[in-house]
């Protein structure tokens, strides 16, 4: 009876033994394959340099990776980070750190755009840089303090670079174009697809171009930026989001006339003007479209801002923690230069003339 009663003891043991492991199997099964559905909220705004953007979303990259993206496209981008209502970014690299270093929550996570690529855009009255004295600029009303692009192209051109010496207006890139078109504004500053605007439509030209820094070297305009709090509660999306990233340049480099499809679609231009965009952008201007992060690129680009006198970054300091690239090293990314080497360069080479490169791009997006 005894032995009867220990038998009995040890099966109950057991079988408690081998559920509690069934459970635990079975919790930790669970957790693995938990899926985190937050909605991801991106920004960017109607600028060339943030193409990747609208790709990501409309060439299916999310979906393949299975991220919800609330993709938002205005011109607060900066701010909207600074104050956490935004996920991840594509922004211009002068009002991050501004906002950075102002004790904003953000950080840079991967590169998006070369440094340059902004146009000053005259209208056809104006027939040489000193016509632009006195007349409508919307360049900023305090370009000459804030807008290292502003003081290098007003410098090359032999023009005042204060302000003052202007009627300086505050406005978005596509409205400008509007407004110049319109005859109200005899010039702007701005990033395309508003330089190849104006030269399809025959309504200005472009007058400079703010291109490499005086070193030589290309400096950094525009990254992909993010929330430390989004990094840091939704680590895997963030990485995944990362990779749509750099697929999303990727996609533009080897299928450039869907890519323009959707680039005339997202910013309500011509798809003539959306392809004479993306050209310059990989093949006119070089390959600036990158998600390659140099940080002496970055330094560069601010202590030429300083070196100018640009009043923003007169006080200019480099700082380590501006910028972490250890969610975009874990995504594993494709490395950038062999992908360019591999795929791009055999197809679209860097001498290709821009009729070329349309038929070239015709036959593979049929």
């Amino acid at each position: 009876m005894l032995k009867t009663k220990r038998k009995g003891i040890i099966l109950f043991t057991l079988l408690c033994f081998f559920a509690t492991l069934a459970s635990g199997c079975s919790s930790s099964k669970k957790t693995a394959t938990v899926k985190d559905d937050y909605v991801v909220k991106l920004g960017y705004y109607n600028c060339d340099h943030m193409t990747a953007a609208c790709i990501a979303k409309d060439a299916g990259m999310f979906e393949k990776l299975g991220v919800t993206v609330e993709v938002t496209g205005n011109g607060e981008v900066p701010k909207a980070m600074a104050a956490g209502s935004m996920d991840v970014g594509y922004v211009g690299i002068t009002g991050l750190r501004l906002a950075y270093g102002k004790g904003g929550p953000v950080f840079v996570a991967a590169n998006n755009h070369l440094g340059g690529s902004s146009y000053l855009v005259a209208s056809n009255s104006i027939k040489e840089a000193k016509d632009l004295i006195g007349k409508k600029l919307a360049i900023g009303s305090k370009a000459h303090e804030t807008s290292p692009g502003w003081v290098s192209m007003a410098t090359r051109l032999g023009i005042p670079v204060d302000v003052k010496n202007y009627q300086a207006f505050d406005m978005k890139d596509s409205d400008e174009y509007l407004a110049m078109k319109t005859g109200n504004l005899d010039a702007y500053s701005c990033c395309d697809p508003w330089g190849s605007m104006a030269e399809y439509e025959g309504t200005g030209h472009v007058l400079a171009v703010d291109t490499k820094l005086p070193n030589g070297t290309w400096g950094d305009c525009c990254v992909y930026a993010m929330s430390n709090k989004f990094a840091q509660e939704h680590p895997d999306l963030a990485k995944k989001m990362l990779l749509a990233h750099t697929q999303a340049i990727e996609y533009i480099y080897v299928h450039p006339l869907k890519s323009a499809k959707i680039f005339a679609n997202n910013y309500k231009v011509p798809e003539e003007v959306a392809l004479m965009t993306i050209y310059k952008k990989t093949i006119g201007e070089g390959r600036t479209l990158s998600w390659v992060m140099d940080r002496q690129a970055v330094d560069d680009t601010f202590e030429n801002a300083k070196a100018i006198g640009v009043k923003d970054w007169l006080d200019y300091k480099s700082d380590p923690k501006f910028i972490d690239t250890t969610l975009l090293d874990q995504s594993k990314v494709d490395d950038f230069n062999k992908f360019i080497s591999e795929k791009v360069d055999p197809v679209f080479p860097l001498t290709m003339s821009y009729d070329d490169w349309k038929k070239k791009a015709a036959e593979i997006d049929v």
